[in-house]
Parts: structure tokens; sequence; C-alpha cells
């Protein structure tokens, strides 16, 4: 891959994508419509296949049926077309496999020949691991056993978050994968890093001459990333009261935004290049260096019962399969700096969390105030200037300012103009999996996230954790459906800032102007 290709111009390589767990959750809300949505386009061709691999016994009708079903509830597109549905479907076939069983694999490969001779596909495979972490070395192993390497096409590794429990796991999972698979032949997807508007964060710094000489510690003041969830831990309590928040949301999707937000221009449009200036962001990272740093930057949570919407919710303790004694946290709030020259003295304020009041990823950036012993400063209260990127569920941007306020001589009052992309693409929008499968195909690496990150973003991580596990017990409260613990709003105030409102949550002084 010598450059960025753009999504609109590029048809994928002729492939056969393995999706191992294909009877379960991801598979059915994400992929299965994913792939659909590509053909429809025309980023797929017809010298496509796709491999369904499960335990489950399934037969051809059953399994076609379920990816129908998958479509017609998730997909952007629907099915209105039935010859056209079944053109699609006969790409699609079925394999009841024990992942340990190396005989299955071996009857896998025959049947991947019968397909690639049936559609002209080059040998070319992609295996996509919707499986438990702990299963990725042993199916690794098992696909070169079973000769399932040996085709004279590309072999591609698409493997799910979480990658690792801590930098110990992550290193040991890295190791098996790597005795298998090259680096750059695995893509270790954050589906964040595939979502519309993170990938616009680029083109927003870099192709505006009004916001890159501004992106530096002499103009900006600080930046917060909410990424703020309204549901419990449903059905996953189990995972969940093992993973915690900090290792479920913050060590990948949190530490990606920002390096998005934080890094240099890279020298070039080359996906190493765009992964060599992340790292760097993740390495300039201000470790916490005790438990007591950790204690005065770092705010865990839990949520305990309260109510949405007039809908009384359970505490995180009542849920099912989660430990009634449990300190796993459901949110956490940082402060964070990156010790470089760009950013040096710049906090960057990080939250997320389960049961708050609205679903939504922003990311705020707030500018110096203009110096208030001069004309305007003396006379008006100035509000501080923000460029507001919304990620997720609306994408858009908006910038707020200060104006004159209609009608009066001389008021001024904070003018917001939003631009709300989602409102203009609408449902139409490729999902973030459409992306990162079509990436994977034609080997754009560039929204994958590479080892040194997860290994350098594991070294953060970890020193936060091993600080908590120090402080057994010690965890704060906060009411379902609020914004979370006080400690977060302490968090900022001790510096003099505030969280600001986020999508849903508009101040009321504002006078907004949308597009």
């Amino acid at each position: 891959m010598t450059e960025i290709q753009n999504l609109e111009s590029v048809k994928t390589p002729g492939a056969v994508y393995f999706i191992f767990g294909a009877t379960g959750d991801l598979a059915r809300r994400k992929l299965f419509p994913a792939i659909y949505s590509l053909y429809r386009e025309g980023k797929l061709g017809e010298d496509f296949a796709v491999i369904g691999v499960a335990r489950r016994p399934r037969s051809l009708e059953e399994f076609r049926d379920d990816v129908y079903r998958s479509i017609q509830e998730f997909c952007r597109y629907s099915v209105d077309d039935q010859s056209e549905w079944s053109r699609f479907a006969e790409h699609f076939s079925y394999k009841s496999l024990d992942i340990n069983n190396i005989d299955g694999y071996r009857e896998l490969l025959q049947q991947t020949e019968e397909v690639e001779t049936r559609f002209g596909i080059p040998g070319n495979r992609l295996f996509y691991l919707a499986l438990a972490p702990e299963l990725f070395g042993s199916v690794s192993f098992n696909l070169r056993k079973g000769g399932m390497l040996d085709s004279s096409g590309w072999h591609r590794l698409v493997i799910e978050k979480p990658f690792g429990y801590d930098l110990i796991s992550a290193q040991k999972l890295n190791e098996e994968l790597n005795q298998v698979f090259k680096e750059e032949e695995i893509y270790r997807i954050d589906h964040y890093l595939g979502k519309e508007m993170v990938q616009n964060i680029e083109v927003i710094r870099f192709a505006n001459a009004f916001f890159e000489p501004l992106w530096n510690n002499k103009h900006i003041s600080n930046i917060q990333i909410t990424l703020s969830e309204t549901v419990g831990v449903e059905e996953r309590g189990g995972y969940y009261d093992n993973a915690g928040a900090l290792r479920d949301m913050g060590q990948n999707h949190m530490l990606q935004l920002l390096t998005m937000i934080a890094m240099e221009p890279p020298s070039r449009l080359l996906p190493e290049d765009i992964r060599d200036e992340k790292v760097k962001v993740l390495r300039s990272l201000r470790p916490y260096t005790s438990p007591q740093e950790v204690k005065e930057n770092v705010v865990r949570g839990q949520y305990s019962e309260g109510e949405s919407g007039g809908k009384a919710l359970p505490g995180y303790r009542q849920e099912e399969k989660v430990d009634p004694n449990s300190d796993t946290e459901t949110y956490f709030a940082a402060k964070v700096y990156v010790d470089n020259f760009r950013w040096a003295g710049v906090p960057f304020y990080i939250r997320t969390g389960k049961r708050l009041p609205v679903k939504t990823t922003e990311v705020v950036v707030e500018f110096k105030q203009m110096p208030t012993n001069v004309y305007l400063g003396q006379k008006h209260k100035l509000e501080p200037n923000l460029l507001v990127i919304r990620v997720n569920p609306m994408e858009g941007i908006y910038i707020k300012i200060n104006a004159k306020k209609p009608g009066t001589e001389s008021q001024i009052s904070p003018l917001a103009m939003e631009f709300c992309q989602s409102c203009q693409v609408g449902i139409n929008s490729p999902e973030a999996y459409e992306r990162l499968i079509h990436d994977a195909a034609n080997g754009d690496s560039t929204y994958f996230t590479r080892w040194d990150e997860v290994a350098t973003a594991w070294a953060f991580v970890d020193r936060i954790a091993s600080a908590w596990a120090q402080e057994s017990g010690d965890i704060s409260t906060y009411p379902a459906g609020s914004w979370g613990p006080e400690e977060a709003d302490k968090l900022l105030a001790k510096d003099g800032f505030h969280w600001w409102p986020v999508n849903g949550q508009e101040e009321d002084n504002v006078i907004w102007i949308k597009g």
C-alpha cells in the first residue's frame, strides 16, 4: 500500500472473507451489514466469498437466512431486489468448526478452494476473528497447520479488541500471533477509528489555515474528550466486571481519540507515517509515577441506583453476573498531559462512563481567553472560543465565538455556528465497519492499531490499574442517569475549568446557527 486511497474510488480485490464467530452478535449487527453495504455500492465485485465459521451447527439455508435477517434489521440498505439478494447470498457459505480440530481446518481448506474456483478468487484470504482474545493464538496456529495460509495470494488477520488484559497478556498474545502472521498482516480493529468524524479530524486540523497555526499551547487552554453511554452493562456483566471502563474504553477508544487530536502532521500521507505520529503522542504522555499522582489526576466511579426519563435504573452491583461487592469502575475521568513542544502545559481531560444522561462522543477544544484588560474585556464577560467535534451519534462540528447580540447596541453573546454532517449525509453515511473491512482488504492499515501503539497505551493504563489495585474499595459512586461522580467536576474546577455541555445538553444562552 503506497498511499492512502479513497474509499469511494477503490474496489476491493477478490478475496475470501472468513468470519470466525459467525453466529455471534458482532457478525449479526456489524459485519454482515457492512459487507452488504460494500456490495450494494459496488465496492465489492462478484469475485468474493464469505465463509461463516462457528461451532454451532447451521445448514446453508439457515445461515443465509441469518444473514438476511441481520441485513434487514441492521443495515443502512434494505433488501429491495430479490434477484440482487440471491446473487449476493450465493457468495455466502458456512462451516461448523471446532477451532481446536485440525481436520476441521483441512475440510475448511477444501471448501475454500471450491469457492475460490467458483468465483475466480486469486487466493487472497482475510480472517476476521470475532472471538474472545484467548482464542486468537490457537486459531492462528491451526490456520497454518490446516494449510489455510498456503495459497498464492495475501493473508490478513483482523482481530477485535480487547487485545489483552494488560501489557503482559498483550505481549504474550502478540508473540503468539507473530509466530504465524507478520506485523503488516495483522489488523487490530478499533472501530472508533473507522468513524467518519474521527477520520475527519486530520482534515479539520491540517487543511484549514485558521486552525493549524492555533493548534498548540500558545492558544489552547484545554481539550476535553467525552465518550458517554446511557446503557448499563446489559448482558456483558461477566466480561465487564473483569474489565471495567479503563480497560474497556480507556486503553483503546479514548487514547486513540487523543492521539488523533494531538499528533503532528505526518511527513507523508502514508499509513505507517500517520501511525508513527500517533505513537509519538502516546510516548509523550506524562506517566503517573505514584498511587498518589493517580489519585490526584484520575477519578473512578461506579453507578448506583438512579433514574432516567422517569424510568428506575438498577445499580451496577445489582446487574446480572456482577459481583454484589464489586469495585469495578463503570466511569473514569483523568487529566492527562502530552509533554512535547506543541502541548506542554495543556491539560487533556478525558471521561467515559455508563448510565450517563446522553450517548455521545465529542471532543471540545477550548481556546485561551482574550485579554480582560482591554476595552471589550473590561465591559463584557467574554466566553472562551470553542471548537467542538461531534463523533457519535451525531456527526459534525460547531464553533462558538463571541458576537454582538442581534437587536442590541453593544451586548455581546456567545454564537455557535454548527455544521451537522450526519444531518446532510443521513443514514447513508458509511458505517465504521464498512470502512475498516474495505481498508483491510485493500491493505490500508492507517486506521488500525499497530503493536507499538497497543503496547505503549497498555504501559500508560497499567500504572493507573496498579494504583487502583492498591486502593481496593476506594471508589466513588454516582446515580445512574447523572454525569458521574462529583470528583470529576472538581478535577477541572481546581484548574479553573469546567466540563462543557455535550450533544443534547447545549447552553441556553448561546445563539445557534445550524447548517
